[in-house]
């Protein structure tokens, strides 16, 4: 379990009704289809030992007596496949009483069997006809060879791996309002298993997607759902095999409808409970309840290190559809807008103001104010857009500049600061021949304080255009760029600011504004740069990637330490999957130490930040989602890091 994956599959066996010799040989073929992927855990549907649909077949000795045995063939068969776990489902005919069951087999012996709770008995469903409610308490049972825990509350654990836990529940528990589930995942368990033979109806694959993403969510667990699918009877109704693996709220494996195939992902337990441990509302119930009982088995030796079998996106914070992009982008847009029309409500402010530099930050920034002042009714003669040409400034930013503010509508203003950091220089004893930082950093205090003293003049707000990835990696000048009155791309990403301009760029085009389309779509393709080294014939000099690495590395970074707050081990393992073929692993790893060093050093910064509205689940606000001491030391990361 290195990096806390395991590995889960779930398929359905090609059964035959009622065959139940035929059904535990394809049952068979089926673990060891699952074992040679290198499954750590198979969940196979509902009754797959005989066929959910036998009816009343379900009362013929003949026929339980057989599934019995079954379940004695697939254990000793589980030897073969190593310390896999298999849970499959079968009737077991107790006390004179038949349950639907789930039989745990591993290493050639049965750990238990679980016992469905809420028996359906509706519409096409008459489980009551044949099949009793399980005790309520754990209990103890002689069945065949092996004296075995009985129930429906169970936890089966790894030994010595507390977050290798799962339990098991039986179709319908998923179904109703306190599914069983709510009580495993509070004792421990990060994962659950569920054995269905829901049949398709139209709309229903949509609903039982929903149902088991929205379960992983709330328990912040791994769910592995097995549905019957081919050779079960279709008298009044077909089964599909809509298997589903997810984890917390994602579907990380979906089988097609009626394509019978098994499906297989890597689940990351050690994910899931760090957001258990973050999540206060999580309230985990006394382990020690007499109504969970607890096996343990041994965890099995894989190691882990081949590649995952996980969605894995290189842009994380982007999503990969184009019209979830695009419907992503339009709700980040609308969400800065709105944060910074109250803020200019509450403030009182006539008018909002921004430094435009022609990058993609300052780009965004007008945008999001031209979004503002709709909402406001504020007429776009009233944003001020304010272009400071020094040093480094190229021609071609600062024809964008320009360009853009015209197109917007919006008052553009040009403030020549060249002269004013030249006479700043020499007053502090600086030769202003030397490129040093504070030759840079003059530069952006000189234009924040251009900003702000024309905001106060204009009775406007200065609004900030410094993003998520600039303020992780300390990128700005303390009291420069650094500062405004409410930034609203405090919570937005690099790698996401190209996609909202490029968003709208495109609702230009569809307006008919191809002039305006065709400035945003220059500013995208100009290099992204401070413009604070002077520029070499009215071109830029200084490049921002060059210093500080590419910022698809630093995102891809950023998400993974302060979302789920991986180790460097972990995080180096993603990214070499991630950008397998772009950047080698030597490679990765000295970005990943290089991030490190910035991220610890920088975070003086980041506890004095202005106001900004949170947008995803990353997010720096001193005030919101991250504490951290201006002071720690990133030493052990570092140490890590080295090894790798």
């Amino acid at each position: 379990m290195r990096d806390g994956y395991i590995r889960a599959a779930a398929a359905a066996p090609l059964i035959r009704v009622a065959d139940c010799e035929h059904n535990t040989a394809r049952i068979m073929e089926r673990m060891d289809e699952a074992a040679a992927l290198g499954a750590q855990l198979l969940a196979l549907p509902e009754l797959c030992l005989t066929g959910y649909t036998c009816a009343d077949l379900f009362l013929q000795e003949t026929l339980t007596e057989r599934a019995a045995a079954g379940v004695a063939e697939l254990a000793a068969h589980s030897r073969s496949t190593g310390n896999m776990i298999t849970v499959a489902g079968f009737p077991l005919r107790l006390g004179g009483k038949l349950y639907n069951c789930a039989a745990v087999l591993q290493g050639g012996g049965l750990l238990g069997i679980t016992a469905k709770t809420w028996l359906p008995n509706y519409s096409e469903f008459y489980e009551m006809r044949w099949f009793a409610r399980p005790p309520r308490q754990e209990e103890s049972i002689r069945f065949l060879q092996w004296e075995i825990p009985f129930g429906p509350g169970q936890i089966f654990q790894a030994e010595g791996m507390e977050n290798f836990a799962f339990g098991v529940e039986i179709c319908e528990d998923l179904w109703v309002s306190a599914p069983p589930s709510i009580r495993l995942a509070q004792a421990g368990a990060r994962l659950i298993v569920n054995l269905s033979a829901g049949n398709e109806a139209i709309g229903k694959a949509e609903y039982r997607r929903q149902l088991v993403s929205g379960q992983s969510a709330r328990l912040f667990c791994g769910y592995i759902y097995a549905a019957a699918g081919a050779g079960e009877s279709t008298t009044d109704t077909v089964f599909a095999g809509h298997h589903l693996i997810a984890e917390n709220g994602k579907i990380l494996a979906e089988a097609e409808l009626f394509d019978n195939k098994m499906i297989v992902a890597d689940l990351d337990v050690n994910l899931l409970t760090a957001e258990r441990q973050k999540n206060t509302s999580f309230y985990p119930g006394a382990p020690d309840s007499p109504s969970i009982g607890r096996r343990c088995f041994p965890p099995g030796t894989s190691d882990g290190k081949g590649e995952l079998i996980r969605p894995l996106s290189p842009r994380p914070f982007v999503p990969e559809s184009a019209t979830d992009r695009r419907s992503r982008c339009q709700n980040i847009m609308t969400m800065q807008a709105e944060g910074l029309a109250a803020r200019a409500r509450y403030t009182g402010a006539r008018r909002l103001l921004t430094g435009l530099s022609g990058g993609l930050d300052s780009t965004l920034a007008l945008i999001v104010m031209c979004r503002a002042a709709d909402l406001l009714a504020m007429p776009r003669a009233d944003l001020l857009a304010v272009s400071m040409p020094c040093f480094g400034t190229s021609e071609r930013t600062e024809r964008n500049a320009r360009e853009l503010a015209l197109r917007a509508g919006a008052d553009f203003k040009v403030v020549d600061i060249r002269a004013a950091v030249r006479g700043h220089l020499a007053d502090i004893g600086h030769s202003g021949t030397v490129f040093d930082r504070t030759f840079e950093n003059a530069q952006a205090r000189e234009r924040t304080q251009v900003l702000m003293d024309m905001a106060n003049s204009a009775d406007a707000l200065t609004v900030g255009t410094g993003d998520l990835s600039e303020l992780a990696l300390g990128w700005c000048t303390y009291n420069g760029d650094h500062m405004s009155m409410y930034g609203v791309n405090a919570g937005v990403p690099k790698t996401l600011v190209s996609y909202l301009v490029e968003t709208e760029e495109q609702i230009c085009r569809e307006r008919g504004e191809l002039e305006m389309a065709a400035v945003l779509a220059d500013i995208r393709a100009t290099p992204i740069s401070p413009e604070l080294l002077p520029a070499v014939d009215g071109r830029l000099s200084q490049k921002t990637e060059d210093e500080i690495g590419p910022y698809v590395l630093n995102d891809f970074f950023l998400y993974y330490v302060v979302r789920f707050g991986f180790r460097p081990r972990k995080v180096h393992r993603l990214a070499i999957q991630a950008f397998k073929g772009e950047y080698p692993p030597d490679e990765l790893r000295e970005a990943l130490a290089r991030f490190y060093r910035r991220f610890f050093s920088q975070q003086f910064k980041r506890s004095c930040l202005p106001d900004g509205p949170k947008i995803g689940s990353v997010t720096l606000s001193p005030r919101g989602d991250w504490r951290m001491p201006s002071d720690a030391s990133a030493a052990l990361w570092l140490a890590e890091t080295e090894k790798l």
